[in-house]
């Protein structure tokens, strides 16, 4: 009986058995035939990260790229970074075991409809995140009971957050930044109460207040609101976000008071609230957040005192710039042994600095100018030798550098100017290994000792203002990476070194007002990249070195109240000087004719034996004129004859061999405006000797008309079809453009083989030339940045919203405006112009390549081959980056969205100025604004950069 019943058990089991890995096998199969029906039907794999989805594959599907089994059952699908393309594969969820799905950074798009993700109910976590899809967030119109992950971030996701949302119960992380929301923030999202992460930023909603009961979710960790479009106060409920570790509500427009319920957030590590419009006091309530680190509140119009229990948390980082508040500088912020960053500058703070400032901790970084702030420098500011950073000008600071600085070896970027510090600079301060110091418009004195040669790696010394004296010591030419000096206004004697003629790098030298004597130095080849040269009110002797007029980036040369002699140099006029000034000198002889004009002047005045062909208030010249003169001219003129008969003779046989081309039948010459003109003129000056330029459609020729007037010939290359496209377009739209920051068109020139467009001639070249060229920037001082910026941005709104159909550029770069003798800007190149013309073969502006130039073409370009404004718009933001920072798109192999993003976030927009330019020219509001418009413009999302029109209004507007 016991055996019968022991052999009825056995093959119960065995059937169990056998049925369950049936069961299983079943399920495996069935899992796997979904699988490769989606990658099939429904996916796109143009890298090939799934081609070991084979059904013959031994233990599929299990084995496969990113599938994740338990007991042979597909419980997760990990396609993150695949590169798989298609829209949402919502038949991956008809896997009933399925738990997690992740299809983020990829190329998925299209619309997701709430019955597609209904078909997901049973799933824990979906990320979706760096995808491409549009239109409305999906519904969610059944219950997902255990869905705690949903991550939709970094899409084009628009409209509302829908209402049925409230329904995912379970939910603890949900993430929809960085799309174009442009609905409302729901209050229902309070309600959410399972929540730990929220984050909402980076998306146009519509102006809305935070919920104002946010305080419900009591476990919230993490809240990102930033860029989000919050309007309103603060809610007093916030103080209820107990277990909040990280809260960014910056760059809103969100007002008011912080509420004093701030309090409450006991576990907080990070809250920002900087670049809102946040007023009153800070409320003194910090005491219980002893867990936070960083706390920013900068750029808001806060008032009062810096409270005592906020000065007293350990905190690393610690910004309240630009705001309006004033008092002291609490003591006990001194005692925080973490804080490593602190920002202060720009408000209207008083007393004196804590005396135990950086007595405590590895201080890093502090700014502090701007304040009302007087009494001597902290003694060990860098006493545990981690200081980096010293910035403390526009203050009333007196008193010495203290000896110890001299042992901060850590320290690169030094400003105290425009204060009142006095004394003697310690020697072993001069021997750091600074890359920036300004000690303006102090009263520091002493001399410049010979252990400056030690900072090797110093490219300012700006110590202009100040009571400093002796000589020059040789060893300040071993700082071979100096780019500005300013000694001006102080006590220098004695003979400049020979030596500094080696400063390959220097940009400008400023020594006004000392009493440097002997002779200026001569071979100064090596000065290719010297803008400025100040010599003024000194007692320097000897001649005007001839060498000056081979500097090839050379804009201010003011030389006066010296003791030179001898005569003015005739290779100075080679100069494009915007100022020029040797008066009240012991110079002699006659004036260069380039510079005999009433414009020079007053440069030339206060030179008893300087005489003049044309200037009346100098002595006049001897006009007499040799005979040599007489047989000069007569051979010019049979020279020019002679020239004159080849010509036609050559034209009359139409043989261009200059050009390189013959030309069968009389050329088709299209005129755009009134100028006389001939074509062999034209075609003739199309030689290497007149080339000034070659780039993608073509070379560029100066050519000078008889009528005097100077243009520049572009003879397209000859490649089929890109010439020709390239040819039409600038031909249909360059013809009928009338404005004054674009380029004109003057006539063109259309033959057997070349092609040929007259435009007026821009004597500056290019943007790109000016910027990043031989002239380093150099003829570029704020004010003209600025007005180019403004110039080209007109120029732009004129192709988007003046022409009928609007023109879009496509390739606007720097080397595609160009400037006038005036430096007026001329946006250019119209070869990859596209008229969006919606009737155009190509359908909604889809193009079949992409155009323009790498670190100029917007994000979305690549992906969707679809030209609009905002593609022009987003390569003038760059534009706009380039000339504040004076970087190329990509130096360094660093995008300079992304690099001007992160310096923006962390340091003053000074961070970012081009070093080249002149300090004093800065108008710091105007970059400010140039900067911010330039981020708007290069959005990531095109929906939020603003339309030309619009930049030119925010560059416009002063209030902005």
């Amino acid at each position: 009986m016991n055996y019968h019943n022991n052999l009825v058990f056995l093959l119960i089991t065995a059937v169990f058995f056998i049925t369950l890995m049936r069961s299983t096998t079943d399920a495996s199969s069935r899992d796997a035939a979904i699988l490769l029906r989606v990658k099939t039907s429904q996916l796109q794999d143009p890298l090939g990260m799934l081609q070991d989805w084979l059904e013959s594959s031994p233990h599929a599907p299990c084995n496969w790229t990113g599938v994740s089994c338990t007991a042979a059952a597909v419980v997760a699908l990990n396609l993150r970074s695949v590169g798989i393309s298609g829209e949402f594969p919502a038949d991956f969820c008809r896997i009933s075991t399925l738990r997690n799905l992740d299809l983020s950074d990829n190329s998925l798009g299209g619309n997701i409809s709430s019955d597609s993700i209904s078909m997901c109910s049973h799933l824990f976590s979906l990320n979706l995140s760096s995808n491409y899809f549009v239109g409305s967030l999906p519904g969610f119109p059944v219950e997902f009971l255990n869905l705690s992950v949903l991550d939709f971030s970094i899409n084009n996701f628009s409209g509302e957050i829908p209402a049925n949302f409230v329904n995912l119960r379970s939910l603890q992380f949900l993430s929809l930044g960085s799309n174009l929301l442009n609905g409302s923030i729901p209050e229902f999202l309070s309600n959410l109460s399972e929540l730990t992460q929220l984050v909402i930023a980076l998306n146009p909603f519509r102006p809305s207040p935070l919920p104002a009961n946010i305080g419900r979710l009591a476990k919230l960790e993490i809240l990102m609101a930033s860029m989000a479009n919050l309007e309103g106060e603060i809610p007093e409920s916030i103080g209820n976000l107990i277990s909040i570790k990280l809260l960014d509500v910056s760059q809103n427009n969100l007002v008011g008071e912080i509420p004093k319920t701030i309090g409450g957030m006991k576990n907080a590590e990070q809250i920002e609230l900087f670049q809102n419009h946040l007023s009153g006091d800070i409320p003194d309530s910090f005491s219980g957040l002893t867990s936070l680190l960083r706390f920013d509140a900068s750029q808001n119009n806060l008032t009062g005192k810096i409270p005592q229990s906020l000065a007293a948390l350990q905190l690393e980082s610690f910004n309240l710039n630009d705001n309006l508040l004033e008092g002291e500088i609490p003591e006990i912020l001194a005692l925080n042994p973490k804080i490593y960053q602190l920002k202060l500058f720009n408000n209207k703070l008083s007393g004196s600095l804590p005396e135990l400032l950086g007595m405590n901790s590895d201080l890093g970084e502090i700014d502090i100018s701007g304040n009302n702030l007087e009494g001597p420098l902290p003694q060990n500011l860098c006493y545990r030798r981690n200081l980096h950073s010293l910035i403390i000008f526009g203050n009333r600071i007196s008193g010495t550098i203290p000896d110890a600085y001299g042992k901060c070896s850590t320290l690169s970027y030094v400003r105290i100017q425009n204060n009142e510090l006095s004394g003697v600079v310690p020697d072993a301060f001069w021997a750091l290994n600074l890359d920036h110091i300004d000690f303006t418009n102090n009263k520091l004195e002493g001399t410049i000792p010979p252990s400056v040669s030690y900072a090797e790696g110093l490219q300012q010394l700006l110590i202009s203002g100040n009571n400093f004296s002796g000589n020059l010591p040789e060893e300040i030419c071993h700082l071979k990476e100096l780019r500005k000096i300013d000694l001006s206004g102080n006590h220098f004697s004695g003979e400049l070194p020979y030596c500094i003629n080696q400063f390959t790098k220097l940009l400008e030298l400023h020594m006004r007002g000392n009493m440097f004597s002997g002779e200026i130095p001569g071979k100064i080849a090596a000065w290719r990249e010297l803008t400025q040269l100040d010599l003024s009110d000194n007692h320097l002797s000897g001649n005007i070195p001839a060498d000056l007029g081979t500097l090839p980036v050379l804009t201010l040369l003011n030389l006066s109240n010296n003791m030179l002699s001898g005569g003015i140099p005739a290779e100075l006029t080679k100069l494009k000087l915007n100022e020029f000034d040797v008066s009240n000198n012991r110079l002699q002889g006659r004036v260069p004719i380039g510079l005999d004009t009433k414009y020079f002047l007053h440069s030339l005045i206060g030179n008893a034996e300087l005489c003049s062909m044309n200037l009346k208030q100098l002595p006049s010249c001897s006009r007499s004129k040799p005979s040599s003169l007489v047989l000069v001219g007569i051979l010019s003129s049979l020279a020019f004859i002679l020239a004159v008969s080849l010509v036609w003779l050559l034209i009359k046989n139409r043989k261009f061999i200059g050009l390189g081309c013959r030309n069968k039948q009389p050329w088709k010459i299209t005129s755009f405006q009134k100028i006389r003109f001939s074509e062999e003129e034209v075609l003739f000056s199309l030689i290497d000797e007149n080339l000034v330029g070659s780039g993608a459609s073509g070379r560029v020729y100066r050519v000078r008309l008889k009528s005097g007037k100077v243009v520049a010939a572009k003879r397209l290359w000859e490649a089929k079809g890109l010439a020709e496209s390239v040819f039409q377009s600038e031909m249909e739209t360059l013809g009928r453009i009338r404005h004054v920051n674009i380029v004109r068109l003057l006539f063109s020139f259309v033959g057997d083989k070349c092609k040929v467009l007259v435009y007026d001639y821009m004597e500056n070249g290019s943007l790109g030339d000016v910027l990043h060229g031989e002239k380093g920037g150099a003829l570029l001082d704020w004010p003209r940045r600025f007005a180019i910026a403004i110039g080209a941005a007109q120029g732009l709104a004129y192709l988007h919203h003046d022409c009928v159909p609007p023109i879009v550029h496509r390739d606007l770069k720097p080397n595609n405006i160009l400037l006038d003798e005036e430096l007026r800007p001329r946006v250019a190149d119209f070869g990859l112009a596209k008229i969006l013309n919606k009737e155009a073969d190509e359908e909604d502006g889809a193009m079949s390549r992409v155009a323009g130039s790498y670190g100029y073409i917007a994000p979305e370009y690549g992906y969707t081959m679809k030209v609009t404004e905002k593609s022009d718009v987003y390569s003038f933001g760059v534009v706009l980056l380039e000339l504040v920072s004076g970087r190329r798109p990509n130096q360094e192999n660093k995008n300079i969205v992304k690099w001007v993003r992160e310096v923006a976030s962390s340091s003053p927009s000074a961070q970012v100025i081009d070093s080249r330019m002149e300090a004093s020219t800065v108008e710091y509001e105007q970059v400010e604004k140039l900067l911010n418009v330039a981020l708007l413009c290069t959005d990531e999302l095109p929906i939020n950069r603003p339309s030309m029109r619009r930049v030119v209004e925010l560059l416009k507007d002063h209030t902005t």
